[in-house]
This record gives structure tokens, sequence and C-alpha cells, in this order.
């Protein structure tokens, strides 16, 4: 497991019966999570105390109960600084798990000593995209949520890297890579999240069962003769670490050479000292 243990300004304090009390700043979120089936007794006093949960609806959804909890607040990860806003189905606009990817493409971009161009994809609000502009590499950030591309352009003003060469791109991301292949145009990194299901701005349909497989074929097509990394992340249930290496192997590793490792990403627990398993990502190095 690939564990992010270097925040301060977040923290999984406990996880029981489905979901997890954390600390976001100053503010304690109760919230869900599919991950901790486990019944544990709950003995810190934030399990009362949170500043606000989300609740699940039995008719799918939910809403959030926020008793002192601003509209939107901002926390630190290193160098990086986010914009935290609660938002519909229980999110708040960051991955926390992510920082152990976003270490690994800082000290890889940082390594290499030569210009970097990464290609962020299903882009989200920007995690990836602030670290690596903040590792000195120019980024092209791409996602078919125009709120959500705002929402990473203020993540970058916050983190300081707004003046940085960053292409913010609202688009289908498929079409987008098709796009740039046509035009010539080659990335040394590509970092991807896909969503298990969804929607792109022109109505496509996106079901990673069906279309992860043709999507990574596209994407090494745009890949620069002489590529850094790529990292595909994985949220979705019942998709393995060993199936996204066995991808990568198939696809990356058998056109450019490298090799390719994945791992479940995790987050410590403070109460329990154990680690809430948090999706899957794969890391292919030349």
């Amino acid at each position: 497991m690939w564990i992010t243990d270097k925040w301060r300004d977040f923290e999984v304090i406990d996880c029981s019966g489905g979901e997890k009390l954390e600390r976001w700043g100053d503010y304690l979120l109760v919230r869900p999570d599919p991950q901790a089936i486990w019944r544990t007794p709950r003995l810190h006093p934030g399990w009362k105390n949170y500043s606000a949960r989300y609740n699940r609806s039995n008719t799918g959804g939910g809403a959030w109960d926020k008793r002192s909890l601003p509209e939107r607040w901002q926390i630190k990860y290193g160098e990086l600084t986010f914009n935290i806003k609660p938002m519909n189905f229980k999110h708040t606009g960051v991955f926390p798990e992510q920082g152990t990817n976003w270490d690994f493409a800082m000290d890889a971009i940082r390594g290499a000593r030569r210009p970097v161009s990464v290609l962020n994809l299903f882009a989200y609000t920007g995690g990836a995209t602030v670290a690596c502009a903040a590792a000195g590499a120019s980024v092209c950030h791409v996602d078919a949520a125009r709120g959500m591309v705002q929402w990473a352009k203020e993540n970058a003003e916050s983190s300081g890297v707004a003046e940085r060469p960053i292409r913010w791109i609202v688009d289908d991301c498929a079409k987008f890579v098709e796009r740039e292949i046509r035009r010539g145009r080659r990335y040394d990194a590509v970092i991807m999240d896909p969503p298990s299901y969804g929607r792109g701005p022109g109505g496509e349909v996106w079901k990673l069962e069906d279309n992860l497989w043709p999507f990574m074929e596209l994407v090494s097509g745009v890949l620069s003769d002489d590529p850094l990394f790529v990292i595909v992340n994985s949220y979705t249930t019942g998709l393995s670490p060993s199936v996204l290496t066995y991808m990568c192997e198939s696809i990356f590793t058998k056109r450019f050479g490298g090799h390719s490792e994945a791992r479940e990403l995790g987050l410590p627990v403070s109460e329990s000292g154990l680690c809430l398993p948090c999706g899957a990502a794969c890391r292919w190095v030349r």
C-alpha cells in the first residue's frame, strides 16, 4: 500500500460502521466510506461534536448537516494550498490519499533535470496539476466539467503556480487526446483519474470496464519518445491493483520498455493505527 502520511492539515481520526471522522484544518467532518465496514466503538468525541456530517438518503444522494462550517476554507500539503468546499455526494474537492502520487510526480519531474510536459486527464480540481507545476513542469489540465476546471484554477492561484505554463481545457478527455495526436503534440508524463461512470460535455458516455483499455491504448500515442511516467488511478470497486499493472505492462511497457507497479492507496487512521484503503493506483516509469 502507498500511504500518504505527510498531511498536517488533514487527518483520518477514526472510521467505523461505514463512516469516517476526519479533520480538515480546523473542522471535523463525518463522511460515508464504503470500505469502513467494521463496527469498532466510536470513542472519539468528534463523532458527536462534528462541524458537519454528510447523511445519505435512502432514495439516493444525501445532504450535509452543517453545524459550524464555512462555505470554503483552505488546507495545505507541503508547498501546495487547496480550497475546500463541501459539495454534493460527500466530496470536498480534494482526495487526500493522492498525496503519495503528488510526491512521486514531483520527485520524478525534479529528478529528470530537463523540461517535462505533463498531461493531466480527468483532472478534477487539479491536485496533480498544481503539484506538477510546482515541481517545474508545464501542464495541460483536462476535465469535462467547467466548474471543476475553475476550481483547479483557484487552487493554482492559492498554491502560487497560476503564472506557470498551465493549459486549462474543458473537454471530453478521449476526444482531446485524439486531437492532440493529430496535431503532433506529445507529453513526457500522463496522469489520469478516470471515473467509474461519467458523461462528457457533449453527452459522451464513459464506462470504465468498456472504455479504460482503449483509452489507455490511445494515451500511449500521445507520449513523447522519451516518456517519464504514467499514473493511472482507480476508485472502482473490484478493479484490483494487479489489473492496473497488467494493463500498463501490456500497453506502456510493451511500447516503451520500463516497468509498472500498482498498489492500494491508503491513509493512516489515528485512533487505531491502521490504514484506510482508498482506491488503487498504478505507476509506469521508463
